[in-house]
């Protein structure tokens, strides 16, 4: 049993550091932080377990602060428990220091970024999901045998705030975590009644929060969350592995353990001035610097498929020995629809590497993953229409040293635009595939159509953005988005387009390349375009030849980075005009990042075709001659421009 007196001064121990933390640089979440001290202290220093001299340890439990903007607490209770020194506090949000005002990978004991509301527990569930498939992934112990034996799975805690039990995002996670029964997770909400303006969406109404997460099959359990003795009485108490996951629901107060703090509104966001931080030092008592908590280690024992161990190294090492491409089965000229490529390469791809997993939003049959979901179950995660909490699971997945391969209708994907955003902001390893692109996939029409996706995905630090034309191109794009970290857009198409390269050609393709598909001495403009309107250009280039206009086409597959050695060189060679041809918005897609190329030169023209009408249902080719980004639209534009 922990000794609750000890238990006491560590807790007035971490909020002294938080106050002292938050009024020295003058910014910071004081009061959301001290509502959750003695929830945070007591899980600490009983159930949870961590190496904290390697926070990389595969058997640790994972904690994610759902709530980031608490992060003065989140540095101040790893102060409290050895893993910080109390100088490394005092670079608290300041410019040198990894103490950020919302952790992210740059502190070593953040997996993931957090701060963006209502991510937190999907995250969590996709490491909870990881740690229950490593066994797996090795090939030791079968999901029957993980819940007959005394084999315990680390668990995955998620520290959230009553306020963003307001977000959509939380209940998809607390569904699909029931689905997947994953029981290794825990969620704590930190009901302290205020949010930033006002009393949060229930206040103190911690029954109702309790029958919501019951009915959503969690079990769950109120409690007093400043009580030191029941807290430590349930989570010395706490199963895991019974089914379910379990929610701890704890009623708590706002700014806890200073007076003029607690449970008044108007403190969010803002650190106490000096002459009140030394009043409520006061206020809290004798404060021991010197005290130290102390983690439980894990077991040394338990092994999983995670960056920081040798399956993950060498599961990497094999798949970029492998050339999958080889094994294409399409001929030139045969039609194949990119998207359907994508789930044969994919599934291909699987067989190479055992950390590849796959995600979809129910479109399978669509996105053509079920071929993978056919050949690995286990590895496949069906995540029904919820395409941020599928987002968030792949950022918790990544985070233990997974592939996810995420897959869904390219024009979804933006409405997970923040999680990506924060995945970016964690550096995840995550590839993002987006079927049904443009004005081309006919007549479902504009709700359907993804017209802005290379616009979101470009804004992205980091990210890459892959569009291959053609179905052998695409198995190079699923391979290269394998072999290299980071977050990967493949955009691929409803149609069926014919293949015009041999694997020999795609084996040639990288990241930040293109390739030129058309040329001659005496080219007077190039074509620049990707994807279904790299097949147009390719027919506009054909006609054009037959009157005697020679135009240079290069295939822009690598949208992000852009080529732009290539693209300056086919510019000087042909007059200096360059035409652009994208199924997208003009705003902020392939002809955008060209003019990138080329907005200090002066002397390039650049013209560009895009979605420039609001589109309607219609068969494929209709659409594309309505916009003007079809093979007759090209060459209409090319013979306006050379007059």
């Amino acid at each position: 049993m922990a000794d609750i007196e000890k238990l006491e001064k560590l807790a007035r121990l971490v909020r002294f550091y938080i106050l002292e933390m938050t009024t020295r640089v003058g910014s910071g979440h004081t009061n959301s932080s001290l509502s959750a001290v003695e929830l945070a202290v007591s899980l600490f220093s009983t159930k949870f377990r961590f190496d904290l001299k390697n926070p990389e340890n595969p058997a640790n439990d994972r904690i994610i602060f759902s709530k980031g903007h608490a992060s003065p607490l989140v540095y101040a209770l790893y102060a409290a428990y050895s893993g910080l020194t109390e100088k490394d506090l005092t670079g608290y949000r300041t410019i040198n220091s990894p103490l950020e005002g919302h952790p992210n990978p740059r502190f070593k004991y953040a997996d993931v970024a957090t701060g963006s509301l209502g991510q937190g527990l999907g995250i969590g569930l996709g490491m909870a999901l990881a740690l229950r498939l490593a066994p797996l992934t090795q090939g030791k112990l079968s999901d029957y045998q993980l819940r007959t034996t005394n084999y315990e799975l680390p668990t995955v805690y998620v520290l959230m705030g009553d306020g963003e039990f307001a977000e959509g995002s939380v209940w998809e996670a607390l569904e699909l975590a029931s689905h997947y029964k994953a029981d290794n997770l825990v969620g704590i909400i930190d009901v302290n009644r205020l949010g930033q303006s006002d009393q949060t969406l229930l206040g103190w109404d911690v029954e109702t929060y309790k029958k919501r997460v019951e009915a959503f099959g969690w079990q769950a359990m109120v409690i007093d969350g400043h009580d030191l003795k029941a807290l430590v009485d349930l989570w010395t108490s706490l199963e895991t592995g019974k089914g379910k996951p379990v929610i701890v629901i704890a009623k708590t107060v706002k700014g806890k353990g200073v007076s003029m703090l607690e449970d008044v509104n108007g403190w969010h966001g803002r650190p106490l001035p000096q002459e009140d931080f030394e009043k409520a030092v006061k206020e809290l008592g004798n404060v021991d610097k010197s005290l130290r908590g102390k983690v439980a280690l894990p077991d040394k024992n338990m092994k999983f498929s995670t960056r920081s161990n040798s399956i993950y190294s060498s599961s990497l090492s094999a798949s970029l020995k492998v050339n999958f491409v080889e094994k294409v089965p399409y001929k030139i000229n045969e039609e194949i629809a990119t998207r359907k490529a994508y789930g044969e390469a994919l599934t291909v791809l699987a067989e190479v590497n055992p950390l590849v997993v796959s995600l979809d939003a129910d479109v399978k049959n669509s996105t053509y993953t079920e071929s993978f979901n056919d050949k690995y179950p286990k590895r496949f995660y069906e995540m029904f229409i919820a395409e941020q909490n599928m987002v968030s699971v792949a950022v918790g997945m990544a985070a233990m040293g997974y592939v996810p391969f995420v897959a869904t209708f390219g024009v979804f994907l933006t409405r997970a635009f923040d999680q990506i955003r924060m995945a970016g902001y964690s550096r995840a390893n995550v590839k993002f595939l987006g079927s049904h692109a443009g004005v081309s996939i006919g007549e479902d029409g504009p709700s359907q159509m993804a017209l802005q996706d290379i616009a979101m995905f470009r804004t992205i630090d980091g990210s890459t953005i892959l569009y291959p034309a053609d179905g052998v191109a695409t198995w190079r794009m699923v391979q290269l988005a394998s072999k290299n970290e980071g977050i990967f857009y493949i955009r691929t198409n409803r149609p069926a387009t014919p293949v015009i390269y041999t694997y020999k050609e795609a084996e040639q393709f990288k990241i930040g390349g293109s390739k030129v598909v058309r040329s001659s001495s005496t080219d007077k403009l190039t074509i620049v375009a990707c994807g279904v309107t790299l097949i147009e250009a390719l027919r506009a280039a054909d006609e054009l030849k037959k009157k005697k206009v020679n135009v240079r086409v290069i295939d822009a597959y690598s949208v992000k980075p852009i080529d732009e050695k290539t693209l300056r060189k086919a510019a000087s060679e042909t007059n200096n005009l360059v035409i652009t041809v994208e199924d997208h918005y003009p705003e902020g897609g392939l002809g955008d990042a060209v003019l990138n190329v080329f907005a200090q030169d002066g002397q390039v023209k650049v013209f560009k075709l895009a979605v420039a009408k609001m589109p309607k249902s219609g068969k494929p080719q209709e659409l594309l001659d309505y916009e003007g980004i079809s093979s007759r639209g090209i060459i209409d534009k090319i013979l306006q421009i050379l007059g």
